[in-house]
């Protein structure tokens, strides 16, 4: 079987640029780093990836959009639908505040961008007063913060350039990880180049005036709202859901009635004038969530503070084969820190033909993982040399520093 070529990570100044990532190249050395011709750098593949001569393909998420060869006629319908789609998806792009869409940003404008974030616009999902948003400007204190309404919004943002960057939720320590967030980091070719942990307090907020015993039910986000299930219950509140905390503090706000509060923030009660009725609501203290910034390209990764990789892989079905997937790190004394299993898109069952016993349906699996290394260690290039062996699928999702304070 020929070797087919499969994108692991890069830049767009690498001269086989495809789709923001390059091709994997065969190394007899390993994942390889080579300064010396390229601006940024990337991983190449390991030479048993050329002995072995196993075919890597993508999983459906993860193949480009770029149509196949067609017939002229063919060519114009796609081209028809991919622009109606088009349009019909710029409803879901951020606008600011005063309801303007957010100008496109230029390359000056991000090479000049200093490190505390000056000039960098950041979308978020949210209204103003989010979690998010408190967790982009952790990241870029100074930073222009641009709300969306969906994930996907913050993701097309960026793709678009009308942001620098995007600040999404993907776990919480309570609540447990973000899915959509997972789907759409597979989906999108964005790039994972930090990520901020968020000391997350709920508050219980009423209009003004009000005590918090005349309150008979609250909006919140369900992640919001289940961290805060036993405050809730001793209160004899109904829990209603709401997109985002912020949007569940406005709604209050517009709403009126007085029987009706919200679970949000400190600064969306300031915001949309609200009373902070009780603070730190939440039945868990170490209550954080770990936010992760996408950019449209790659940073550099270095070996001068704690960094950390994030990535996504398919196996082979057999006896063994995840055990195998994580002994390439445990052999290299590589610490993971998470591990998430996601259902495949549009192909979710995976049959097995055995002549005596017939067809066995099991489900397909992306795992995902993140690891305590950078990809400048060798060891980190040599366990994904090793883990690509085996891998069906393997796509770097990004590499970047740790963020160690709360």
């Amino acid at each position: 079987m020929a070797l087919k070529a499969n994108p692991v990570w890069g830049c767009a100044k690498t001269p086989h640029f495809h789709k923001g990532l390059p091709d994997l190249v065969p190394n007899r050395c390993g994942f390889g780093l080579d300064l010396r011709v390229l601006n940024k750098w990337e991983c190449t593949c390991v030479g048993v990836l050329a002995q072995t001569h196993r075919a890597i393909t993508p999983v459906e998420d993860d193949r480009p959009y770029t149509p196949d060869v067609q017939s002229s006629e063919a060519n114009e319908r796609s081209q028809d639908s991919q622009s109606s789609g088009f349009h019909k998806d710029l409803n879901l792009l951020p606008t600011l505040v005063y309801g303007q869409i957010a100008e496109p940003l230029s390359i000056m404008e991000l090479s000049s961008s200093p490190d505390d974030g000056t000039k960098v616009r950041v979308a978020y999902q949210g209204l103003p007063g989010a979690y998010s948003e408190a967790a982009a400007r952790k990241a870029y204190p100074k930073c222009e913060t641009v709300p969306c309404d969906q994930f996907e919004a913050a993701f097309k943002a960026v793709e678009l350039w009308l942001v620098d960057k995007a600040v999404l939720p993907i776990e919480n320590s309570v609540g447990g990880s973000i899915h959509r967030n997972y789907d759409l980091l597979l989906r999108h070719r964005l790039h994972i180049v930090g990520e901020v942990q968020l000391v997350v307090n709920h508050c219980l907020l009423g209009l003004p005036g009000v005590l918090k015993e005349e309150l008979k039910r609250v909006f919140s986000h369900p992640q919001a709202l289940a961290q805060c299930e036993m405050t809730l219950s001793n209160l004899g509140i109904v829990r209603i859901s709401a997109d985002d905390t912020a949007g569940a503090a406005q709604m209050v706000a517009s709403i009126g009635e007085r029987d009706t509060g919200a679970v949000a923030s400190a600064q969306a009660a300031e915001i949309y004038g609200l009373d902070i009725l009780a603070e730190k609501i939440q039945d868990d203290d170490d209550n954080v969530t770990r936010f992760l910034i996408l950019a449209r390209e790659p940073i550099i990764a270095g070996t001068d503070r704690p960094y950390k990789t994030s990535i996504v892989f398919t196996l082979e079905e057999g006896p063994g084969m995840l055990f195998k997937a994580l002994a390439v790190f445990a052999l290299r004394d590589i610490n993971l820190t998470k591990i998430e299993s996601r259902p495949q898109r549009k192909r979710p069952l995976r049959v097995v033909d055995d002549s005596n016993k017939g067809s066995a349906k099991y489900f397909d699996y992306l795992f995902y993982i993140d690891f305590e290394a950078s990809m400048a260690d060798p060891r980190a290039q040599f366990a994904l040399g090793h883990l690509q062996e085996f891998a069906t699928f393997l796509r770097v999702l990004g590499c970047y520093p740790m963020d160690t304070t709360l």
